[in-house]
């Protein structure tokens, strides 16, 4: 009876297992339908983005979208998940098995009659390999980027896999995380290897694929903790949770509550036992999942490889719908800043005379751009930096002066008022009447004041022309930034007509100063006007002497106070002398001296200096060559993108 019971049992198992098989064929069948169906409409999409991939458009600065990026700790199984994905068997062993980022772009082909295989690495090897020895290929890759023993290198190895049956998916396989170095290994591996995972993961266009055994606390996986360092939402986080046969106790509650905030979902999978095909590896998935009395309650729509391609591709799908728009305006962009950065570079210059109308031509934008800042003060090229807003900074420096100057007689410090004068005075004193001051007294005192105050012009012309020379300079290295071999000769230019200007300016002050000293002459207005007063109370004076019936005593009002008349009008002549100087040198230097002084220089000597340009250095060379490569990545890219674009609006409509 009981052996009878057994035969039932098995012949009931058997049926049960035939059944399975059953559905799971049923199942791979409406998979592929669906998978025909949802690969017509974004398979081309994916070809899309891969093409630009394969461009290197990211070199760019153009982040593309669908990386899926595998991660987990050491020895999760993350290798096991991609061998089903793909139905190819990669490298295996103890410790790190991936020690660089494997991309694996894999690509369903109907009508492939065998898988194609190739690895791509080391810029633009190319490598055709087998499922049989793909394995080896990617060991021997990898210890010629790495080297043999078991560091890591973030230098990637792509692996194209191309056969029937697979979904349209890129993933990115990592190094497993590691916090104790094994022999052999760097002391910082862990932080070389977090390195690459957050190089990776950090993008926000990239999807984290976190491989979690479920023998382990989810919380406690140091793959968890780094993804939530990135998406702190878990927005573009999906977890594989591998070894479910080996712990299935709790693993139900571990899915669904979530303590680790998975926020696209949890898919649980089977690794492939021993020498399982991958068909077998498949059916057997999809049993344990069906009749294991704790893993038959998850929910279908959680469990086995099928659904995790599935997943993966849908979130594809979604990633690249959303990041399409951004991709067309970031290749625009980019390709309108290279363009306009190639326009700007000097043209290629054949013979001298080219060099002299391209010289002449940045003299001509020099002075412009001094014109306007230096003497129109218009400083439109360079609204927010005040260095360059010429006139302003050239009116203050002479505020300064003017204030630095004395408003009214100077006299030697920690002396009491009129002190100096009326030594003066003292040392005056003849046979003559007394209190009368001789011509000749004045003309001391207002010597001593000039001479007190001649150091003071010069520093102004010392101030205005050093900023002038450094704002020429700043200008005319900015205007020829193109042609630096000739720069070092520009300066020698500038730095002589500087001594020339400063010379002129030391001479106009030194006879300013001197003329200052010869007489104490002046038809200024305000002195005219003191004096005209004075001698209409000489008038009242003289009226009452002459006339005996006026009172003897008179008050005089023009010598009720102390007037510096005479020293302030000389102030005033230094300040608008100098002023005037300043502004009128500062014009010939524009308009006429600089252009002569950089043609002199450059046009001299059988024109050697102009000579110089026609050999321009290397990196401009360089950078002429870089921006038409990359032109014609860029429009290549934006190619391929509007076709795609082109498609996916044809689809909308129809």
């Amino acid at each position: 009876m009981s052996k009878k019971r057994r035969t039932g049992d098995k012949l009931e198992n058997d049926d049960g297992d035939a059944k399975g098989t059953a559905a799971v064929i049923a199942s791979g069948v409406t998979a592929s339908a669906i998978a025909a169906s949802y690969n017509d409409q974004i398979r081309p999409v994916l070809d899309a983005v891969d093409r630009l991939r394969h461009l290197k458009v990211t070199q760019e600065g153009i982040q593309l979208p669908t990386i899926v990026v595998v991660v987990g700790d050491q020895s999760s199984g993350k290798s096991s998940v991609l061998e089903s994905l793909a139905g190819i068997s990669l490298p295996r062993g103890q410790g790190i098995c991936t020690r660089v980022p494997l991309v694996m772009r894999l690509q369903g082909d109907p009508s492939a009659d065998s898988p194609k295989l190739q690895l791509e690495y080391s810029n633009g090897r190319v490598v055709t390999t087998t499922e049989a020895k793909v394995a080896d290929a990617i060991n021997a890759a990898t210890a010629e980027i790495a080297g043999s023993g078991k560091g890591i290198s973030d230098a990637p190895i792509t692996l194209v896999v191309r056969k029937r049956g697979v979904p349209d998916l890129t993933l990115v396989d990592l190094p497993g995380i590691t916090r104790v170095p094994v022999q052999g290994q760097p002391e910082d591996i862990y932080d070389q290897i977090a390195k690459i995972i957050k190089e990776y993961i950090t993008p926000k266009e990239s999807i984290i694929l976190n491989v979690l055994s479920a023998t382990v606390d989810f919380p406690t996986c140091e793959s968890i903790r780094m993804s939530q360092q990135v998406d702190r939402t878990g927005e573009r986080t999906l977890a594989v949770v591998t070894k479910v046969d080996k712990a299935p106790e709790g693993l139900l509650e571990k899915v669904t509550m979530d303590d680790v905030h998975i926020g696209l979902g949890y898919v649980c999978v089977r690794n492939r036992v021993g020498e399982e095909t991958y068909d077998q590896k498949r059916i057997e998935e999809a049993r344990l999942f069906k009749n294991h009395t704790l893993l038959s309650k998850i929910d279908k729509s959680m469990v086995g490889i099928p659904v995790l391609a599935q997943r993966l591709m849908q979130i594809q799908a979604t990633i690249i719908a959303k990041c399409l728009p951004d991709i067309v305006k970031q290749i625009n962009d980019r390709l309108m800043r290279s363009s306009t950065e190639l326009d700007q570079m000097p043209p290629d210059l054949i013979n001298t005379g080219d060099a002299v109308r391209v010289f002449f031509h940045i003299v001509k934008k020099v002075c412009t751009s001094l014109e306007k800042i230096l003497v129109r003060g218009e400083f439109g090229g360079y609204p927010d930096d005040c260095y360059f807003h010429g006139t302003a900074r050239i009116a203050e420096m002479l505020n300064r002066y003017a204030k630095k100057l004395p408003t009214e007689c100077p006299r030697c410090s920690d002396e009491n008022f009129l002190t100096e004068e009326m030594r003066v005075l003292e040392e005056t004193v003849g046979i003559n009447l007394p209190n009368f001051l001789p011509r000749s007294a004045f003309h001391v005192m207002l010597k001593k004041k000039v001479e007190m105050v001649s150091q003071v012009p010069q520093d102004l012309v010392n101030e205005v022309w050093e900023y002038v020379e450094d704002l020429v300079m700043k200008i005319l290295l900015q205007h020829s930034e193109n042609f630096p071999q000739v720069q070092s000769s520009c300066r020698r230019a500038i730095q002589s007509l500087m001594e020339k200007t400063r010379a002129r300016s030391a001479q106009h002050v030194k006879e300013m100063i001197e003329m200052e000293l010869v007489a104490d002459y002046t038809a200024n207005p305000d002195y005219m006007k003191t004096w005209e007063a004075i001698m209409e109370d000489q008038k009242k004076f003289m009226d009452s002497v002459e006339n005996k019936s006026n009172p003897s005593k008179i008050t005089l009002k023009c010598f009720g106070e102390v007037d510096g008349t005479a020293n302030r009008v000389q102030v005033l002549r230094l300040v608008d002398g100098l002023a005037l100087h300043v502004l009128r040198g500062v014009k010939r230097l524009v308009e006429n001296d600089l252009e002569d002084e950089l043609g002199n220089e450059l046009l001299g000597n059988n024109m050697a200096g102009v000579e110089r340009m026609l050999s321009p250095p290397p990196s401009t060379g360089t950078k002429r060559d870089r921006l038409k490569k990359s032109i014609v990545l860029l429009q290549q890219s934006k190619e391929v993108v509007a076709n795609i674009m082109d498609r996916i609006s044809a689809a909308d409509e129809a």
